[in-house]
Order: structure tokens, then sequence, then C-alpha cells
């Protein structure tokens, strides 16, 4: 029997690498020229809003999804870095510190940098004692920008000055349905390709052997804190680009966004897409809302539908939406092969 050398190997695994990265940019080339031509095929302002922000709740749900993925670890607190964010930029304009630009990168940079510093304590918690310090630290803000009505108005929120261009684009842009659909989009697709290429390299593989058994990893030689901080912290910073993007669109905040309620609904988005790919909780979050605008529409108890909705997703489809489409794919090529 001919044993194939390891030469021979890493030959053969090149071209097929090189056809999975040339199908995920034909991939990534679709989604993208969709985006494009949404604003064209749908007239309706009103719905071009309601999925602008469902865009934009999905790259917050995104960034859970990736920290669940990657860390198996939820955090009920990621509103945390979208309202720190927000308020980060409206605060800039209210007091002229820096050019907006800068502003947009400190307010994303900030938090991620914040999460990795705390991450390096508070991942080593169990599970549960997590989640909770993440919801009581995320409430924390919230109590500071609701009752320091000096510095950001309280509940009755802030208007953000933002100067005519940015950028180099008429601010105009960022806040338009049709416009700021697009850039949304964007912004999306990008964030779920470089997660999607974080989670496919050594690093991200050791994050899930981390995942799977920290003791066996750290037993071998890996430094198992760290990389969990750093995941953590990139997870943060995509909850940013949701804050700063909410902000360029609306122009206004208020407390609301560093509520658990917001945290809740990106984790519910989470789940119905499933986390376990990338894309899940992207998907997950147009479901949210058009089954949000539908169940709206019928009864003013739609939370109570949602809830429903959860539960059955949770035990039929464990792996959400994307965990039964990425079967129903597997079982297809199984065939065809």
């Amino acid at each position: 029997m001919t044993i194939p050398s390891v030469g021979t190997n890493l030959a053969a695994s090149r071209p097929a690498s090189r056809s999975r990265l040339l199908l995920a940019a034909l991939v990534v080339a679709c989604v993208l020229g969709f985006g494009l031509l949404v604003p064209a095929l749908v007239p309706s302002q009103l719905a071009l809003t309601l999925m602008t922000q469902a865009v934009i709740s999905a790259v917050l749900a995104t960034g859970i999804g990736f920290m669940i993925r990657q860390n198996g670890l939820t955090s009920f607190g990621h509103a945390a870095f979208f309202g720190l964010a927000a308020y980060a930029l409206a605060l800039n304009g209210k007091f002229g510190l820096m050019p907006t630009e800068i502003a947009i990168i400190l307010a994303i940079v900030l938090p991620a940098i914040l999460a990795f510093v705390a991450g390096l304590g508070i991942v080593r918690l169990p599970g549960l004692a997590f989640s909770m310090l993440t919801l009581a630290v995320a409430q924390s803000f919230h109590e500071i920008f609701l009752r320091w009505r000096d510095l950001a108005n309280g509940d009755d929120g802030m208007a953000v000055r933002l100067p005519s261009t940015l950028f180099g684009m008429d601010i105009v842009v960022f806040q338009q349905p049709a416009t700021m659909f697009v850039v949304c989009w964007i912004v999306l697709v990008v964030i779920i390709g470089g997660l999607w290429l974080i989670a496919r390299s050594r690093f991200g593989l050791l994050t899930i052997a981390i995942r799977e058994n920290e003791e066996r990893a750290r037993y071998i030689g890996f430094e198992t804190v760290v990389p969990r901080a750093i995941v953590y912290g990139v997870s943060a910073a995509v909850g940013a680009i949701g804050g700063v993007l909410f902000v360029l669109y609306n122009a206004f905040v208020t407390p609301g966004v560093l509520h658990w309620s917001l945290s809740g609904e990106a984790l519910v988005m989470a789940v119905i897409g499933g986390a376990r790919a990338v894309w899940g909780p992207a998907l997950g979050s147009v479901i949210f809302f058009m089954f949000k605008d539908a169940a709206g529409d019928l009864t003013e108890h739609w939370p109570a539908i949602i809830g429903v909705t959860l539960i059955v997703v949770t035990v039929l489809l464990p792996h959400g939406v994307s965990g039964l489409l990425s079967a129903i794919v597997s079982k297809l090529k199984g065939k065809a092969q």
C-alpha cells in the first residue's frame, strides 16, 4: 500500500482551499450585488426603514453570535458596546472634541479595548456568572447615562450633531433609508466575511478547541485566557460598529441603546438564526424583524408570540434556521455526489 507524502497532501489541499476561497468570493459578490439592488426593488420608504433597522440590529447580533460560536459564552450586556459607541459620537458632537471621522474610529476601538481588558478577567467565569456580570455592567452604563442629565440629557436623549460631509460623502447618504441600507449592508457583509476568515484561521480553530476543552488545550501548552479575551474584544468591536451605524442613521440617541432589552433582542436573533454559522445571527435578525412586524399588525401582545416562536425554534432547531439550511445543503450535495 502506498502512503502519500505530506507534500502531496499539501499540494492537493491547496487547489481545494483556493476553490473554496473563490466560491466564498463569488458568494460575497452575489450578496453585495443583491444588497445594492434592494432599494430599486423596494419602493416603500417604510419598508426600507424597517430593513435598514434590521441590518443595523444584525450587526449587533452577529457580534453576539460570534462570541457564542468561538467562546461558548452568552452575553446579556452587548448593548453596552453598542450604546457606548453611540454616546461617544453624541458627546463628541456636543463638545466638539475632535473630527467626527476620528471619533468614529475611537468609538469602535475603545469599546473593543475595554472588552479585551475586562475579558482577561471575566472570561474565566462559568457561563451563567459571565452572562449575569455582562448584564450588570451594561445596566450600570444605562443608569449612568439615564441619571446624568448634565452630561447626556437623561431619558430625553440627545440630538447628535454631525458634519455636512463624512468620509467624503454627504451626510444625507447616511440618513436616507435607500442609501443607508446599502451602506449598512456593505458593512454587514464585510463584517461577516472578516469573521468567517477569523473563524477559519488557526486562531479561530484554537478558540474552538478551547471552547470544547479548555483544560486539554492548556495542558498541551496553549494560552487560553488571552484568545478568549480577544474574541470578546472583536465581538465588542462589531457591536460598537452597530452603534455607530445607529447614530449616523437616526442622529439621535437615548439611554435605551444601553438597556438590557436591546441585548436580549439581539440574543434572540442569534438564537433564531443560529450561531453555528457566522451569518446565522444576521439571518435571524431579518426573520425577527419580519415576524415582529407581522405579529405587531395582529396584536399588541406580539412579544408573547416572539417568545413562543423562540421556544419552538430552540426545541426543534437547536442550531437555528442557518443550521437547518446547512443540513439541507449538505444532503443535496450528498445526493449530487
